[in-house]
């Protein structure tokens, strides 16, 4: 790879963690990490938080998108 090519990959990828970072706080305004199942323990010293159904449907949803993208990339190709 060149430096080019190189540059160019962090430049997607930034992008990437930007859109991630705005749709998770468009999320947690809606209650989303909060959802049944999620698990928070709080004790004197702090505080862990276990985003057990959260992850799941994190999981599910990005599954079936990139299972569609994937459809319809061989779809097209």
């Amino acid at each position: 790879m060149t430096g080019m090519a190189i540059a160019r990959m962090f430049i997607i990828l930034g992008i990437i963690l930007i859109a991630i970072g705005l749709i998770w706080a468009l999320f947690a305004k809606i209650g989303f990490g909060r959802l049944p199942g999620d698990i928070l323990i709080e004790g004197r010293h702090g505080r862990i938080f276990i985003p057990v159904t959260s992850a799941i449907l994190v999981s599910v949803v990005l599954t079936v998108v990139v299972n569609l993208v994937l459809w319809l990339l061989n779809r097209l190709g």
